[in-house]
């Protein structure tokens, strides 16, 4: 069962959030919040296994609920919603540990879908929007920051390794990459992970960009 909180300042989102999640097999909302702050209580409280958050709510909004979610109960995840594909605030929600991110008028069954992955623990990077997003804000001067000493000391299989993952590579698909095994693969992803403090596959990406390991795609 996926435990789920569900925080957006429209009723009626919440509404029909839970109307699906209430007739499909396998999900449990478990709070509703109307504001980031709301959403902060009922993550301690409930400790669920995903926070759907929109981004923009009046008072706390979302970044400021993620961050602070992310911080202190890193066993939850978050899955942020958003009007709008390309979303500054979206990219420093990733940045803190977000899992991903979703667009509100997405479709019911990529919803349940995106909830599943986020649980499991692995991060919602597929679809091309997250990657646009990602690299149109990693490109801006003000989002670059100085190589850190942590990237500096990852082996040069491992910076192999965090540049498919920022690619959008999964873990099989990087074993077939580099002809190694599924599990040699989750080994270096795993490793990447630590070295690097990462909560999980989208801090690697973000990280990726940032450093300048990886180089935004022009047009």
């Amino acid at each position: 069962m996926i435990r789920v909180v569900l925080a957006d300042d429209q009723v009626l989102v919440r509404a029909g959030f839970r109307l699906l999640l209430d007739t499909e097999d396998g999900f449990e909302v478990v709070g509703e919040a109307g504001d980031g702050a709301e959403a902060l209580l009922l993550a301690r409280e409930h400790r669920p296994d995903v926070v759907v958050m929109d981004i923009r709510m009046p008072g706390t909004d979302g970044l400021t609920a993620t961050r602070d979610v992310c911080a202190e109960l890193p066993d939850v995840k978050v899955l942020v919603l958003t009007t709008f594909d390309v979303d500054e605030y979206v990219f420093e929600a990733l940045r803190v540990g977000a899992s991903g991110f979703l667009l509100k008028d997405t479709d019911p069954v990529e919803l349940l879908r995106a909830l599943r992955v986020v649980a499991q623990g692995d991060a919602l990077l597929a679809p091309s929007v997250t990657r646009r997003l990602i690299e149109e804000f990693a490109a801006r001067p003000e989002h670059r920051r100085p190589d850190p000493k942590a990237l500096r000391e990852l082996t040069a299989r491992e910076r192999e390794i965090l540049a498919l993952v920022a690619g959008g590579l999964s873990n099989e698909e990087i074993a077939e990459h580099l002809v190694i095994s599924p599990a040699t693969s989750r080994t270096h992803v795993s490793r990447v992970m630590t070295k690097l403090g990462a909560r999980d596959r989208a801090q690697l990406v973000v990280l990726a960009y940032e450093s300048g390991l990886v180089s935004p795609r022009r047009p």
